[in-house]
């Protein structure tokens, strides 16, 4: 018949990806669906760490030797067992974090320290007063360093007498492991390669293999484990606090909750450093200003 439409034909849908796919070589009694359905809940309940579905091999991979070393034979006993088990829990919490960085990642913000944020500061120090850097989530500890020699600055002289001063920088992590390395201060040369020459020569000291930093920095650097989605024991308030490539780990309201709690642990005209792809939102968006790239300062009033 003319004049009529023929009736469209309906598109094929694309199915949703399964929330999870069956690990080859891997018996779901040993590891299904349920088991890293858990350890996700668990995860964000501890530490605010989202766990998408595609993260269900890495999740295995990660806590498998824990499970062997339990004896336990499944994840399901195993996750019985760490849901009782505060130190057990822990562990398997800093298996799942990811820790990656190097010498000045990022390397505007350190730039615009040593030019915005650093002469103010050793006027503080010159003053007689405290002042108080933390990294937040640092990681193994490339982050404090870069920051330490950014604040010493290339004079020897001059940041040898600056790190006598009333100087000190915090670098915390969840993880164990990623701190150990950071107290040891010894680095692979692959990690350095952006750090300034002039920076190196004067704070550190290296073979044909390795970096190892200096007794000055290691004067006015402290590591502790503290998780960011509990209390937090510091009581005084920081010139400085970096937080990069931590918030990419959290849902929406857990980072909203962070950038309110960091912004209120800075000093007012305080500086807050994000990663290039994170972003200031929620209530603590009032108590800042975006002052460049990732770059925030702490509102005076």
């Amino acid at each position: 018949m003319t004049g009529e439409t023929a009736p469209a034909v309906p598109k094929a849908s694309t199915p949703p990806a399964p929330l999870f796919e069956a690990l080859p070589g891997v018996s779901p009694n040993v590891y299904g669906e349920k088991d890293f359905l858990a350890m996700a809940q668990m995860m964000r309940a501890e530490a605010g760490i989202m766990l998408p579905p595609g993260k269900a091999i890495l999740v295995y991979s990660r806590l498998a030797p824990l499970v062997r070393a339990s004896n336990l034979g499944t994840f399901a006993a195993y996750i019985v067992m760490i849901g009782k088990n505060a130190e057990e829990r822990r562990k398997a919490v800093c298996a799942l974090t990811t820790n990656h960085t190097f010498f000045y990642r990022e390397a505007h913000h350190f730039e615009h320290f040593a030019r915005e944020v650093r002469p103010q500061l050793v006027e503080m120090l010159d003053a007689g007063e405290a002042v108080r850097l933390w990294s937040a989530g640092c990681s193994s500890g490339e982050e404090v360093f870069s920051l330490a020699m950014a604040m010493l600055g290339p004079d020897r002289s001059e940041g040898r007498r600056l790190a006598k001063l009333d100087l000190r920088i915090l670098g915390s992590d969840i993880a164990d492991p990623p701190l150990i390395k950071a107290r040891q201060g010894r680095y692979d040369l692959r990690d350095v390669t952006h750090l300034p020459g002039a920076l190196r020569t004067a704070w550190a000291s290296a073979d044909a293999t390795h970096l190892e930093v200096g007794p000055e920095l290691r004067e006015i650097v402290q590591f502790k484990r503290l998780n960011l989605h509990q209390d937090w024991p510091m009581r005084r308030s920081f010139q400085l606090i970096l937080c990069r490539n931590v918030m990419i780990y959290f849902d929406q309201p857990t980072k909203q909750k962070l950038v309110t709690r960091l912004a209120q642990q800075l000093v007012p005209g305080g500086f807050l450093y994000i990663g290039h792809s994170e972003r200031v939102s929620g209530p603590g968006e009032a108590l800042l200003e975006h002052v460049g790239p990732t770059i925030y300062r702490r509102r005076e009033t």
